[in-house]
């Protein structure tokens, strides 16, 4: 059965997977746009990517900082992915925070609205993990951050912040509206085009030599692909009604560990790849000069896992491998010619 699904931030990393699939899947798709000038764009990066019957989608404008133009975008639609969200490094949390909640406020009251069945939500493990000891032990879907943990970015305050806004929202005045919440980790895989998010970033500075050694950083790694397939299943699956649903492959992956996996299968597309760790002094250095740098002080030496088990019992979900989903994301930064590696 095929739906009529906005998605919200189709322009971008996660967004125009989720578009991909559904078109694919034979689903009418509206997306939103901040501007109409995005429009020739995605359909050009969506097209090459291999969508099918574009025709079948639609732009609308509409703005996360702005009530403007939501109605419309949630009018006629069965189902609604809100998947934009600022992330952005900055030392003004407000930048970020106000987007991310106010944003998923005003897609759930224009979803209720407009009869929407259910929103798919776009958040992440950094509304799940952080704030808490480390421990051996997989964080699972009962997990909340604790934003007054410390050690906390302003872009994983700002998630954890919106995912407990859209939950109280639901519970206060959801009328009949339905929920589901997808929490990725690190996000990996392809990227359609240059509008990518700074995971990607990583593997570019991998790739460029811009990095001559290998921070302590560790990630849990999951492929953009098997993100949209989750939400494409959390879409319409009646057990992911008012769930939540971890989206990781498997445990915490170091980037020393990345490194050396693109070394081993791109060969010489990867001369430029270090292959020895940073000291972790040097990114204290760094944090002085730099707020990106700042935002990576607390990862540093790390390692926070989280389990799919849900996804993948509940709703039949099958990641890819790490490797594949980092081997992914190199080759198609290549192939978009985005690094140059001369």
């Amino acid at each position: 059965m095929t739906s009529k699904v906005l998605v919200t931030g189709g322009s971008g990393f996660v967004g125009s997977q989720v578009v991909l699939q559904l078109l694919n899947a034979g689903h009418t798709v509206r997306t939103t746009v901040r501007s109409p000038d995005r429009e020739t764009g995605v359909r050009a990066m969506l097209k090459s990517a291999g969508a099918i019957a574009d025709s079948r989608l639609s732009f609308v404008v509409a703005d996360l900082l702005r009530d403007q133009g939501w109605a419309e975008a949630c009018r006629g639609c069965d189902f609604v992915m809100h998947v934009a969200s600022p992330l952005i490094a900055t030392k003004n949390e407000e930048e970020v925070i106000r987007p991310a909640v106010d944003g998923v406020l005003r897609v759930l009251r224009a979803a209720r609205d407009a009869s929407v069945k259910r929103v798919v939500f776009t958040s992440t493990c950094g509304a799940v993990y952080y704030g808490h000891p480390l421990r051996a032990e997989p964080f699972d879907e009962t997990s909340w951050t604790n934003v007054e943990g410390g050690d906390i970015t302003a872009y994983v305050k700002s998630k954890a912040l919106a995912e407990r806004a859209a939950w109280d929202f639901m519970k206060r005045e959801g009328g009949s509206l339905e929920l589901s919440v997808v929490n990725p980790s690190g996000i990996f895989g392809p990227a359609l085009g240059p509008d990518y998010s700074p995971s990607l970033d990583l593997i570019k500075r991998l790739l460029n030599g811009s990095l001559p050694a290998c921070p302590d950083l560790w990630f849990g790694v999951v492929d953009v692909r098997d993100v949209a397939d989750l939400h494409l299943r959390a879409m319409v699956a009646p057990e992911a009604k008012n769930e939540r649903f971890i989206a990781t492959q498997g445990g915490a992956v170091s980037m020393l560990a990345i490194a050396k996996t693109l070394k081993e299968r791109l060969g010489e597309r990867a001369k430029r790849v270090p292959t020895r760790k940073m000291p972790s002094f040097v990114i204290h250095l760094m944090a002085l000069f730099s707020v990106q740098m700042r935002d990576l002080v607390p990862l540093l030496g790390k390692a926070r896992n989280a389990t799919s088990a849900k996804a993948q019992r509940v709703l039949g979900w099958k990641p890819r491998s790490w490797e594949d989903a980092v081997t992914a994301t190199a080759k198609s930064l290549l192939d978009l010619q985005l690094i140059n590696t001369k």
